[in-house]
């Protein structure tokens, strides 16, 4: 535990998961952590875990929200010292069906709210030399069938992350971008209820052409939560991100992360069919 005041850190979707838990580990080693959360009850349970822990209303698809949030921060008089960029969801489906408008909701908020949120508080990390942190996915190195949405997100986040390192690096501003595989959060309890979801929005040839694929998918989404990793992983990773005088580009977090970043670099054929065999796909 660190109880010197280290400044000011930023963290987004930090209602639960690995936002909440990177938010309190930063709390306890000496930030000033503003935890973005949307609701009251959030905002008002958040107060109450550490002294330095500090609620942030911050919805990362309202613009007027985010820029409310950076005045917030710049008001309270602590220099900026970093922004984990986590709120994330992840939308699933087969995409001959998927409805256009669940793609835009998965990027408005996987990569257009986090570059939002950066954009609003760059000027105080400017004037720190402060840290960019982003929360991507080994989704964003390896497609997954049937959850392609949250894949392209993570892809195109990833992006971001590698365009943001240069364009940066004259300012001081360190960029790092965090890929962990299957972590024990939340986020699985929120995919099971996303598949009452996800019958409403496909339609009965949907199910027809693909019921057996998704059934796989789900088993699949199963198996990882039996096997993921703690969260408390995550959060030292990004913490280091935070710290380290020389944070590293990127952070592939997990054994299965690891796995996955070498089946991307696999042939296409080679890489398919791994993939099938690991989903046990039909």
């Amino acid at each position: 535990m660190n109880g010197e005041n280290r400044g000011a850190v930023v963290v987004t979707g930090a209602s639960s998961g690995i936002g909440a838990a990177a938010a309190e580990l930063f709390a306890r080693e000496g930030f000033v952590t503003f935890a973005g959360v949307r609701s009251d009850a959030d905002a008002a349970r958040v107060a109450g875990l550490h002294p330095n822990m500090r609620p942030l209303k911050l919805d990362v698809t309202d613009r007027a929200a985010i820029d409310a949030a950076a005045r917030s921060v710049a008001a309270s008089g602590h220099p900026l010292r970093g922004v984990v960029n986590n709120a994330g969801v992840a939308v699933a489906g087969p995409l001959e069906f998927l409805p256009v408008d669940e793609l835009r909701r998965q990027f408005e908020i996987n990569l257009f709210g986090p570059v939002a949120v950066s954009q609003a508080f760059l000027p105080q990390l400017r004037a720190s030399h402060g840290r960019l942190i982003f929360v991507g996915s080994i989704s964003g190195r390896l497609a997954v069938p049937f959850i392609s949405p949250y894949s392209a997100s993570k892809f195109a986040l990833r992006a971001v992350a590698d365009a943001l390192r240069v364009e940066l690096a004259p300012a001081g501003i360190a960029v790092a971008l965090v890929e962990p595989g299957s972590v024990r959060t939340p986020i699985w309890s929120k995919g099971r209820a996303s598949r009452d979801r996800l019958t409403v929005l496909l339609t009965p040839l949907a199910t027809e052409y693909y019921g057996p694929q998704i059934e796989a998918v789900f088993a699949q989404t199963q198996r990882e939560e039996d096997h993921a990793m703690p969260v408390e992983r995550v959060t030292a990773v990004l913490l280091h991100a935070l710290t380290a005088p020389k944070p590293r580009a990127r952070y592939v977090v997990g054994r299965d992360a690891r796995a996955g970043s070498i089946v991307a670099l696999l042939p296409p054929a080679l890489r398919d069919r791994a993939i099938r065999a690991s989903m046990k796909l039909p």
